[in-house]
């Protein structure tokens, strides 16, 4: 497995738990503001599409993880 293959896991993870945790119809519900979270994902994702640079890919790396 490669640095794309763990970060595209780890982002669909990271969105799919702040869901659940921030939409009052499921019943892990918590809080609303648990999809601030989503929103920090996206954002991110969408960051490392334009510049190239992801923290997580550089931690993998450093956690001896093949680059894509």
């Amino acid at each position: 497995m490669n640095t794309d293959q763990m970060i595209h896991i780890f982002a669909g993870a990271f969105v799919m738990i702040s869901l659940a945790l921030g939409v009052p119809a499921s019943p892990l519900f918590v809080s609303e503001y648990w999809l601030w979270f989503t929103l920090f994902v996206g954002a991110n994702l969408f960051q490392s599409a334009f510049t190239r640079w992801c923290l997580l890919e550089k931690i993998l790396l450093r956690l001896g993880v093949k680059p894509a």
